[in-house]
């Protein structure tokens, strides 16, 4: 016979057993003596993350310099190291650092390129935790073609008198224009294509800062020359292709380039990029799908304090970019507007990947040379897949004995949204017997080492993630 408890201890019961099931549910780990697997479900965080080839660029300059001040910035790319900031600049980490040089500052000599300022560049993006974009310049307004260009008997468009007279335009349809721009192209390839350290490269062919665009335009297979000396010079490292000239733009990511523009946050009323051209181009070109297979970059339009003095809306600029899967952004290294810190974490939050393990599931106990019967769902809560095809690797370590397990998985196609992936994943035959720690990174295809944070928690000092644990018998 049994007899009801009174309500107060029915609620006391109630309550002990919810607090026990949110426990279950919230806990990292879900296991018992009697299951055959261990299941773990990490806690996400809320934190921008830090990851190669994604997030917000310093210009001109690397972690930890001194910014521009006010609304200004310069287009001649270092040659020299930079002077640190004496206080730590109020402005996001990155990862990417972004440089462009003219074609004077690069070969001031017909053949005698400075190769030392590139070097100098990758080396000290290196120093500070950033990988490289770059850009070859051409020439602009205050910034002419080297001099022995000018005199090498090469082709002008325009003459002393024109409108634009005082700037020394080319005539980019000679074939002496694309036989010396493309030598330094060419050898540019040779030189840096897969270094470990650049992460992009913008094609530059034309026009004022290699844009594109020009009062003087070659005809359009000549474009595609200039376009072609690109594709040919670097196979390994991503392209990103310039936004000016619409057929130009389609020829270029239709052979494998990503792309870019420069004018993000314009909201002129009247007419303007992000109101007008940009959504109306990237229809037109049908080039809205090329994130996925290749990298989408864009720049400020003059820089955000501009965008806050005209009254522009940052919430919509950001959202529009995350919707066309921006992957980095180049403000300028200026100053971003501190009352809208708000919208840039969550716009850092989502630009580019981001990889949070939701689930992973494994056989609690194995012998050596048995599969370890993997599970895992996996969630990019980011715009963009990333890019280089990183190592997703699982690590069993015990003490001193340690082994680590690559998988296959090509993870540049982990696409925005639920990512399942399962391997039985065959344990080494001469692994120790003992209770082992399972451990999850994303390795660098070069180093080896752990490369990207995940957005949960417990990364460890060494870049791995601890997950739960596993028996080993013999």
């Amino acid at each position: 016979m049994t007899q009801d408890l009174p309500g107060t201890s029915k609620r006391r019961i109630a309550a002990v057993l919810l607090a026990i099931s949110s426990a279950l549910l919230t806990s990292p780990i879900a296991t018992s003596a009697q299951s055959a697997t261990v299941i773990v479900r990490p806690r996400e965080i809320q934190d921008v993350l830090l990851n190669p080839g994604m997030g917000i660029e310093t210009f001109q300059r690397y972690n930890g310099d001194a910014l521009n001040p006010g609304e200004t910035w310069s287009e001649e790319g270092p040659v020299g190291p930079i002077s640190p900031s004496k206080d730590a600049p109020a402005f996001p980490g990155a990862t990417v650092a972004y440089c462009r040089w003219f074609w004077d500052q690069l070969e001031p000599v017909q053949g005698q390129v400075r190769w030392d300022i590139i070097d100098r560049a990758l080396a000290e993006a290196r120093r500070h935790h950033q990988q490289l974009d770059i850009r070859l310049a051409i020439y602009d307004p205050k910034h002419p073609l080297p001099e022995w260009y000018r005199k090498s008997g090469a082709k002008r468009a325009n003459t002393p008198q024109s409108k634009d007279g005082t700037v020394w335009q080319p005539d980019f349809s000679e074939p002496l224009y694309l036989k010396l721009w493309g030598a330094l192209v060419k050898e540019s390839g040779h030189r840096y294509d897969g270094h470990p350290d650049l992460d992009a490269v913008d094609i530059s062919t034309v026009g004022y800062w290699g844009e594109g665009w020009s009062d003087y335009m070659p005809p359009f297979a000549t474009q595609t020359a200039l376009i072609d000396v690109y594709l040919n010079a670097f196979r390994k490292t991503p392209l990103l292709m310039n936004f000016d000239e619409p057929n130009a733009l389609k020829y270029g990511t239709s052979h494998g380039s990503g792309w870019r523009f420069d004018c993000l946050g314009n909201l002129n009323q009247s007419w303007s990029e992000m109101l007008d051209q940009y959504p109306e181009e990237i229809a037109e070109t049908g080039i809205s799908e090329v994130w996925r297979t290749a990298p989408v970059s864009m720049e400020a339009c003059w820089v955000p304090e501009t965008w806050a003095k005209r009254g522009w809306d940052v919430r919509y600029i950001l959202s529009e970019a995350l919707r066309w899967h921006v992957s980095t952004l180049n403000v300028k290294s200026t100053l971003l507007p501190p009352a809208w810190r708000e919208e840039i974490d969550v716009f850092q939050r989502r630009m580019g990947y981001r990889f949070a393990l939701r689930r992973v599931e494994w056989n609690r106990q194995v012998r050596s040379g048995d599969a370890l019967g993997l599970k895992s769902w996996w969630v990019n809560e980011g715009v963009a897949p990333v890019y280089r095809n990183y190592v997703l690797a699982f690590r069993l370590k015990s003490g001193q004995s340690q082994s680590i397990l690559r998988t296959g998985v090509d993870v540049r196609k982990w696409l925005p949204g639920d990512i399942a992936f399962a391997d039985p994943i065959y344990l080494p035959a001469d692994l120790p017997e003992g209770e082992y720690e399972v451990s999850v990174a994303l390795l660098d295809p070069v180093t080896l080492q752990p490369a990207i944070q995940l957005g949960i928690e417990g990364r460890a000092r060494d870049g791995w993630y601890p997950l739960g644990p596993i028996q080993m018998k013999k």
